[in-house]
């Protein structure tokens, strides 16, 4: 079985050699970056499965990496690590598209690898002392009169959402948001997991309720 390929991101190297100290037997490490945009470029170029990404960098930050690689890749996972648990910077992140968020102080090698292999299969993880926290964390954050819960998706997955609720196929939402329907597919699937449903016939109800 092949091994899960990770892409680093931190502008600390000595995180950088931790991290990768950690988990280099059990995962292949494809590149590493200590900058926002040049990480973005080489993650495009070398298209890992997952990538590990610091949450506050010079330069735009974790959220700025993750948003413009999944304008152009989706499929590509990111699980964010950082020393913060501040609200801000989790919603932050989660909004730009990350699946998952371990702080530094929770990373050790067995948690590491769970998060990477879980979010690589498209499900969320987060670090035990963010856990309970998330729902809290959205009554103190300002996310202007977005439903907390919507405002964890991207600005394509939006899109989706309401197209999906509109009761159009795949196909037909790629051809009016000018993408292919298997990225529909996976923006989809993404929806279905950050809003807790099973079914397209659930995102139509969902957003019924809500008036969207």
């Amino acid at each position: 079985m092949s091994k899960l390929k990770v892409f680093l991101v931190d502008d600390h190297e000595i995180a950088r050699a931790g991290i990768r100290a950690l988990i280099e037997d059990d995962v292949d490490i494809v590149g590493e970056a200590d900058d926002p945009r040049a990480g973005a470029e080489m993650i495009l170029e070398r298209s890992p499965d997952v990538v590990l990404c610091d949450v506050q960098m010079p330069g735009g930050g974790g959220a700025f990496v993750i948003e413009k690689v999944k304008a152009a890749n989706p499929d590509i996972a990111f699980l964010a690590l950082s020393a913060s648990a501040r609200p801000e910077d989790v919603i932050r992140v989660l909004r730009a598209g990350a699946q998952g968020y371990v702080t530094k102080n929770d990373a050790d090698r067995e948690r590491l690898l769970v998060a990477i292999k879980s979010v690589a299969g498209g499900n969320p993880f987060f670090s035990p002392e963010l856990a309970g926290f998330l729902a809290q964390a959205f009554d103190t954050v300002e996310v202007g009169d977005i439903d907390p819960v919507v405002d964890l998706l991207t600005p394509r997955e939006r899109e989706v959402l309401i197209e999906t609720a509109k009761g159009y196929t795949n196909p037909e939402i790629g051809e009016t948001l000018g993408c292919s329907s298997k990225t529909v597919e996976t923006h989809v699937s993404s929806v279905l997991r950050k809003l807790q449903l099973t079914n397209r016939r659930e995102i139509i109800r969902w957003a019924t309720e809500r008036g969207l």
